[in-house]
């Protein structure tokens, strides 16, 4: 348990809520379900919020949201708003964190969490008090997505659509389940927004199984109001031979936070977790990882690239494990800031422990702010100042983001990026390729 229980207003109010609503909430009669939810419940009565001190916190402050008061999303929203333009084939369209059929278009395979938790439950992993978002979120959940790919499937591209209605304060924490047979593939596009305005709380868990040979994309565009709550926890798993291919972009939230544990379980697997934040005065973007090596000739790659305006802050917090069997481990991870303000922070804490004797594993982090040779060069060729800054952090991002192997999900991230620096840095970012 954490040396530090915090009994805020906020997490007093999450377990008045769930005591209140117990019986109400889906598989409240399946008693491994119930199990789940009353142990999830002890684990966050013992912890509370996490706060600043405790370590995996330290630099992500939630006072705000533990005084917050929020309602749960329980009823069906009868009036949807108007939906971003379908990306893919198939969508699966959660308001308020509640799957909405009429809306959805579900391949062979998926169904929502709600109809299928009897197989679900058994895929969740046990409240933890070094999660407490998760079991929380174990506690209340109430949706989510379930999608199974037998083997050798090409499930193609499907799309998680999370919309908040606001604008009132609600908070919701869908559960969504991902596994992959063997050979199987999939890219997974991950979208949430909401209105502006919105103070809304979404705390999402992916559980992820990736078996042997099989190959998932999974792409996050985080684009919600800058008065949100993201704190998303992702636990993968990942078999000899699989590949998890991961982008997570940052880029909207009061507080945003992307927290991925993952496991690579097998000789061979690899995992590529990069991403990009944004963020500006008042905001918080976070980025958390821990890789853990189990099994030989595994690789990871990770990137991580931050902008920051104003008064804003970022967090990379990654770690690279490698355990003695997993020898001719190949690891590398890098984190790259640029601070657009004098008042931006960056908190970089990149992290190796290794106990095998046979590996390559290497990391860094660089924080500055833009070249001014490279901005007197284009400046000197007549392009204005703002239009030259715009170019210059263009370019940075173009680096993160080209290495998105899907079209569908480069455009959902660069539209996701033009919104944000049109709202923050006071004119559109110029196309994709106009910076080089």
């Amino acid at each position: 348990m954490s040396a530090f229980p915090t009994h805020t207003p906020g997490g007093t109010s999450f377990l008045q809520r769930f005591e209140g609503l117990n019986d109400h909430l889906p598989g409240a009669a399946i008693p491994a379900v119930a199990a789940l939810r009353a142990e999830a419940a002890e684990v966050f009565r013992a912890t509370g919020l996490p706060t600043r001190r405790v370590e995996a916190w330290r630099y992500t402050d939630l006072s705000q949201l533990s005084r917050a008061e929020f309602r749960e999303a329980l009823l069906a929203v009868e009036d949807a708003p108007a939906l971003p333009v379908a990306r893919c084939a198939h969508r699966a369209v959660f308001l308020d964190g509640r799957f909405r059929a009429e809306l959805s278009t579900l391949p062979e395979g998926a169904r929502p969490l709600s109809e299928a938790l009897h197989e679900a439950v058994a895929h969740m992993g046990r409240p933890d008090s070094e999660r407490p978002l998760e079991a929380l979120n174990a506690m209340l959940f109430e949706d989510g997505l379930v999608l199974e790919l037998g083997e050798g499937v090409d499930g193609g591209e499907i799309e998680i659509l999370s919309v908040a209605t606001g604008p009132a304060a609600m908070a919701f924490h869908p559960r969504h389940q991902i596994r992959l047979a063997r050979g199987a593939k999939l890219s997974l596009i991950e979208t949430a927004t909401g209105p502006e305005g919105s103070q809304h709380f979404h705390n999402p868990v992916f559980d992820i199984d990736v078996a042997e040979g099989a190959n998932l994309i999974h792409v996050r565009a985080q684009r919600e109001p800058d008065t949100a709550y993201h704190l998303a926890q992702i636990n993968v798993r990942v078999a000899g031979g699989g590949v998890y291919d991961a982008f997570a972009l940052n880029a909207g939230g009061k507080v945003s936070r992307c927290e991925i544990h993952l496991i690579l379980a097998g000789p061979k697997a690899e995992a590529h977790l990069n991403g990009a934040q944004l963020a500006s005065d008042g905001q918080v973007a976070d980025v958390t990882t821990l890789i853990e090596h189990n099994e030989p000739d595994c690789a990871s790659r990770q990137t991580v690239k931050t902008v920051l305006t104003g008064k804003s802050r970022g967090v990379f917090q990654g770690k690279i494990l490698v355990r003695r069997p997993a020898q001719k481990t190949d690891g590398y991870q890098m984190n790259q800031s640029l601070l657009l303000s004098e008042d931006a922070e960056m908190d970089s804490k990149p992290q190796l422990e290794i106990y095998a004797d046979d590996v390559k594993c290497s990391h860094g982090a660089t924080v500055g702010a833009l070249d001014p040779d490279q901005l007197f060069y284009l400046r000197s060729r007549g392009v204005p100042g703002d239009q030259a800054r715009a170019m210059l952090v263009r370019a940075f991002l173009d680096e993160a983001i080209e290495i998105v192997r899907s079209d569908t999900a480069r455009a959902a991230l660069e539209e996701a990026i033009a919104v944000w620096w049109t709202k923050h840095g006071g004119l559109s970012l110029p196309p994709e390729g106009e910076a080089a």
